[in-house]
């Protein structure tokens, strides 16, 4: 049990780390050498897009899972 929660912590602690880093970045458009300096690690536009689809069909799955 304490692996299975240490997993998820590290995970969640990761996730964080790299929401906190890529905000500290510049969001506007660079051009030149700047643009390799202050790219984002994550694209969150993809990523929210994502979890917005898992999230629906999760949803989705359930309803039919418990309307039987």
């Amino acid at each position: 049990m304490k692996t299975f929660f240490g997993m998820i912590l590290g995970a969640l602690l990761l996730a964080g780390g790299v929401y906190v880093y890529d905000s500290m970045q510049t969001s506007s458009v660079a051009n030149g050498e700047v643009a390799t300096a202050n790219r984002t690690i994550v694209n969150w536009d993809v990523a929210k897009a994502d979890w917005d689809a898992l999230r629906d069909r999760a949803h989705k799955d359930w309803v039919r899972i418990s309307s039987k």
